[in-house]
């Protein structure tokens, strides 16, 4: 048994007790294969108008510019799985975003986990990491253990499947490590064949620029002509390809309070959305990631698609 095992147990433990669905720890090393991987994607155009992904290269595929003399990343997932979803035939916004923007959420129980570590290795130094930095995120939680990349390029979990957050802590101490899970999409190809704009170009791989959460979140100005009739109301974020996945077929709502939705979204019809006025707006996302977008974006979004 590893000197640090009984450390990694208690990492473990605290973060269920915070309310993670499951954490796992990975050698923080240099993302050779992911590097290459990323540097075509690029190169390749497939992010679209998101210059941001070609900032801090380094970064993402080396948790030492990150925090100094990392040597573990503890990767966490968050269940984000409603209890009930809008009507099909409305517009709709992705499921992750029906309740308080997860990032703070995850922030909050990620610093707390971090200060629980320091009370037990006072000298311990690192960071928390929550999608907002050049981190990558799902290799980090695949590498951990904690499911693997799916042909719909998320995270699944083999318990949950993929409505889940990732966030990370990376430190600089040496922990003992997990080892990946299989990958068990086996044949199915359901994502690739139901994805609405063909963004998932083949098993595997996507091309962002054509994702309806890409379209309706990232771009700006006016969504190109060629995705009309084709976004399906979906007005921000698309969970085409989770809600056709069999894995998808484990989830569990969450009893996370804070991740529920305003009462009146789960009753918008197309009148609703068509009429929103400002100050609804932003009763109705107060405190959700949908404000990213902005009241003239989420309108766009609708516009679009009337």
């Amino acid at each position: 048994m590893s000197k640090n095992k009984p450390y990694s147990d208690l990492i473990k433990s605290e973060a269920q007790r915070l309310g993670f669905a499951d954490c796992g720890i990975a050698k923080a090393t240099l993302l050779d294969t992911e590097s290459a991987n990323l540097k075509k994607w690029l190169n390749d155009g497939r992010h679209g108008d998101m210059q941001y992904m070609e900032n801090h290269f380094e970064k993402r595929v080396n948790p030492q510019k990150l925090v100094e003399n990392a040597k573990s990343v503890i990767s966490v997932i968050f269940n984000y799985y409603p209890s009930h979803n809008q009507p099909k035939a409305t517009y709709k916004i992705s499921k992750y975003a029906y309740g308080k923007d997860y990032h703070f959420i995850l922030k909050d129980k990620l610093r707390s986990l971090f200060n629980y570590l320091q009370s037990i290795i006072p000298e311990v130094q690192g960071r928390a990491f929550v999608d907002t930095a050049p981190v990558m995120d799902k290799v980090w939680a695949q590498k951990a253990g904690l499911g693997w990349i799916g042909k719909n390029t998320n995270l699944i979990n083999p318990k949950l499947g993929s409505y889940v957050f990732i966030g990370e802590l990376i430190v600089d101490i040496e922990l003992e490590y997990d080892t990946p899970v299989k990958d068990y999409c086996g044949n199915c190809r359901k994502c690739v064949d139901a994805c609405p704009t063909g963004a998932l170009t083949g098993p595997y791989q996507i091309d962002a620029s054509k994702c309806i959460s890409y379209l309706t979140i990232e771009k700006k100005g006016e969504i190109p002509n060629e995705y009309q009739n084709k976004m399906n109301k979906w007005i921000f974020g698309c969970d085409v390809c989770q809600d056709v996945c069999p894995w998808n077929r484990k989830a569990i709502p969450h009893q996370s309070e804070e991740l529920k939705p305003h009462p009146d979204l789960l009753k918008f019809k197309d009148t609703d959305w068509e009429n929103l006025t400002k100050e609804k707006f932003n009763e109705l996302f107060r405190k959700s990631a949908v404000k990213r977008t902005k009241y003239t974006g989420l309108k766009r979004n609708i516009n679009f698609q009337q």
